[in-house]
């Protein structure tokens, strides 16, 4: 069967390349190709070899550009993301069901709804809108707006998957307040619906650029930043620098933040945009609650 698979492979070869090789030579050049297979197939181990390993050095390269001296959160230990499941939860989550979380679902949305508000009620937009040179629209508030839910969904998603179910609500929260405030600023809804879906392409690639920007040096964090906060619009290197600060530390204020209250309550207190002394961790106040969560 190989070698009636090889003729025909041959002649089709053949009447490929008839346009630019003869028939006769292009025969001989695939059978000296046969016959020198067997004898090459060392070499061709070997050469694959010496390229896994050249590939493997250019990637050890590539990843110690990215390495730097990264500090420990306020947080000692790691906590896993992952829970373990059983195989019931895993298939009605894949079905599209949520499955048994931590907390009850009502108490979870509303904390993630309280969590939204205090990324909206407790920024100080203006600050940011003359400190960096930002227009006062909508597109404007939304980009500070989702800088703030992202370092929120940075912290939520620590918590298993309770977190995540609360970073969903969150995002819908987030969706629902702007299409409001649009009806509000009377945008014509054909428009309003052409600037929804720009900003969702807009946050989800904000999102992994973000990502990327955390887990990496301040260049990256910096990159993601002139890209989705200044739109490419900052001629200013301190704004950047000024933005870079706060991020680090406001992800850093999040960790410090005990886990089961942010599920019960959902309260987040943000650092000031300029502070005199940015590295140090203010210990934030423990929410008081009653029993049911509220």
């Amino acid at each position: 069967s190989c070698q009636t698979g090889a003729t025909q492979w041959v002649a089709a070869c053949s009447r490929l390349l008839q346009t630019t090789t003869g028939q006769g030579q292009c025969r001989r050049m695939l059978c000296g190709v046969f016959q020198r297979r067997e004898a090459g197939q060392f070499q061709r181990s070997k050469s694959c070899g010496e390229l896994v390993q050249a590939s493997g050095a250019i990637t050890q390269q590539n990843r110690s550009f990215y390495n730097t001296n990264k500090q420990l959160s306020a947080k000692d230990s790691l906590q896993p993301s992952e829970e373990k499941v059983g195989a019931f939860t895993r298939i009605i989550e894949a079905m599209g069901f949520t499955g048994p979380l931590k907390y009850s679902r009502w108490k979870i949305k509303v904390a993630a709804l309280r969590m939204y508000t205090c990324c909206v009620e407790k920024t100080d937009y203006e600050e940011f809108f003359n400190r960096c040179r930002m227009p006062d629209t909508l597109n404007s508030w939304f980009l500070v707006a989702q800088l703030h839910v992202w370092m929120c969904l940075v912290r939520m998603k620590q918590e298993g998957r309770t977190g995540k179910y609360m970073c969903r609500y969150i995002v819908h929260c987030m969706w629902e307040d702007v299409e409001q405030r649009g009806k509000v600023m009377g945008i014509n809804s054909v428009v309003l619906k052409e600037d929804l879906r720009s900003m969702v392409e807009n946050f989800y690639a904000a999102l992994f650029g973000y990502d990327e920007g955390i887990l990496s040096d301040d260049h990256v964090l910096a990159a993601a930043l002139w890209r989705n906060l200044f739109n490419r619009n900052c001629e200013d290197p301190r704004h950047l620098e000024l933005l870079v600060e706060y991020v680090r530390k406001q992800v850093q204020h999040l960790d410090a933040l005990s886990g089961e209250d942010l599920l019960l309550t959902g309260e987040v207190s943000w650092r000031p945009l300029v502070e005199s002394n940015a590295r140090s961790i203010l210990k934030p106040l423990s929410p008081v609650y009653n029993d049911e969560g509220l």
